[in-house]
């Protein structure tokens, strides 16, 4: 399945667990949920996935966490935020970077209609 793939079965998934439940609900909420919806499709998830930053030869474990890993392939950001800040992008392209993922989806679950909470975010390695 590619990343394009992938992205859009997440997507679904969120907006129809956002139509149940509506903006408001804890971000760790709203990730367990998703991870769980994703799994009943059939997807491979794992989440709070560590990333270690490697500074030269020095491999550092210093607690960047991946919300969601969805196939090995698509890193999935949950936030539950008022605005989407520019620290929120950067956190979502930092991961991919220091993962070598492609594809990034920041989710927003603190949106009246989630379509407008969804950012694309694509590594050009």
């Amino acid at each position: 399945m590619t990343e394009n793939e992938i992205s859009y079965k997440v997507i679904g998934a969120a907006i129809e667990l956002h139509k149940i439940y509506g903006p408001g609900m804890l971000e760790s909420a709203w990730e367990n949920a998703l991870a769980y919806d994703l799994t009943e499709l059939g997807l491979a998830v794992k989440q709070q996935v560590g990333l270690s930053f490697l500074h030269k030869e020095m491999k550092m474990d210093i607690g960047y966490r991946i919300d969601l890993l969805v196939e090995d392939k698509v890193i999935i950001e949950v936030k539950n935020v008022e605005v989407v800040a520019d620290v929120h992008k950067a956190q979502l392209l930092t991961y991919l970077k220091l993962s070598g993922k492609k594809l990034g989806l920041l989710i927003n679950f603190n949106a009246m209609v989630l379509k407008d909470g969804i950012l694309r975010y694509v590594n050009n390695l």
